[in-house]
């Protein structure tokens, strides 16, 4: 994983201990404080000589380019710099904080400790490959989450991406990993799961959730049901059970089990109305919103070219691509890879 600085002139990425540019030769360095000498030789500052390191000519002092082959020189010097990803859980809610030792004071999260600089969401990108950006009521963006680590655990609880007024939310509902050069979502064993937004035709497991709207559907095969009498020999009267291939069912809050539609088709399409199925009190729902089709024995679910998507739940683990969406509770976060 590369580290740096982000030029605030270019963008270009330059290595940490670096304080020009790479690109630009604009300076990077944050609050540079040099190391205290142990014994050993100290870098090289701009007063020395310097090696180009193509070719390997001796440049002089304050030379920015070599003379033999043009290239830049870049001169390290050491300096210490703190980041941090994320505010502390107790610093996201409190704009003043007051620390016991001292008496500084941090507004919004940031320490005030002169010669250091504390780095976290919007504010620094160095170490990180990608980051989540929160989806506003009102559909602009909202604060940002940098993933610079290794495990990023999303939760109501106390962990590094925290929505601790969500109830629909897990205390450790779900964690953003890297794994073999991807960013990975785990749900990690959330009472209500994690929904990712799908781009095409989606092959879906036996018994898998669908999230359209406002209505969280799932989605299977349909069995017919053995009719066998009880212990006397008495058969439950009740309606005739009919052939069907695919079985929809809407779950309700509270764990409970609403509406259950079973069709001898093999293609429903939801939406808010002239479908399948329809809901035309739901806001979030198009007029034609997603098709749900039996191929043989594989289940798969499109989106119809809604306005607000359509989102199936993760089992297990999935793989996240720029520009996903993953849905939390009631937290709607757009995934960019840095």
């Amino acid at each position: 994983m590369d580290v740096g600085l982000v030029c605030d002139a270019c963008s270009a990425l330059t290595p940490i201990g670096v304080p020009q540019c790479t690109r630009c030769g604009a300076s990077v360095a944050l609050d540079p404080r040099p190391r205290v000498q142990t014994g050993r030789p100290a870098a090289a500052t701009n007063d020395e000589p310097s090696t180009c390191g193509k070719c390997g000519t001796v440049v002089g002092p304050r030379q920015r380019f070599c003379p033999h082959c043009g290239n830049r020189i870049v001169v390290p010097v050491s300096f210490e710099v703190e980041t941090r990803v994320g505010p502390r859980p107790s610093a996201v809610h409190a704009a003043v904080t007051t620390q016991p030792n001292d008496g500084r004071v941090r507004h919004d999260g940031r320490d005030s400790k002169p010669g250091r600089s504390t780095l976290f969401f919007g504010g620094a990108m160095q170490a990180a490959r990608a980051k989540l950006t929160l989806i506003r009521g009102d559909g602009d963006d909202g604060v940002s989450f940098t993933l610079a680590g290794q495990d990023h655990y999303a939760g109501r609880g106390d962990c590094p991406i925290s929505f601790p007024d969500d109830p629909f939310l897990s205390p450790i509902h779900a964690n953003f990993v890297y794994a073999s050069n991807h960013l990975v979502v785990r749900d990690e064993s959330s009472l209500n799961g994690i929904y990712v937004r799908i781009s095409n035709a989606t092959e879906l497991v036996n018994g898998a959730m669908v999230l359209v709207g406002e209505q969280v559907l799932s989605v299977e095969r349909a069995t017919q049901p053995e009719d066998v009498p009880d212990g006397e020999g008495t058969y439950y009267s009740a309606s005739m059970v009919r052939p069907a291939s695919l079985e929809i069912r809407q779950n309700l809050r509270g764990g409970q089990i609403g509406w259950v539609h079973r069709t001898a088709g093999d293609v429903v399409t939801i939406g808010r109305e002239n479908n399948d199925i329809n809901f035309p009190d739901d806001p979030f729902i198009s007029g034609r919103h997603a098709e749900l089709k039996l191929t043989g024995d594989m289940l798969s679910v499109t989106d119809l070219g809604s306005r607000n998507g359509t989102f199936v739940r993760v089992h297990g683990e999935r793989i996240l691509r720029h520009g996903d969406y993953v849905f939390l509770g009631q937290q709607l976060l757009r995934v960019e890879i840095v």
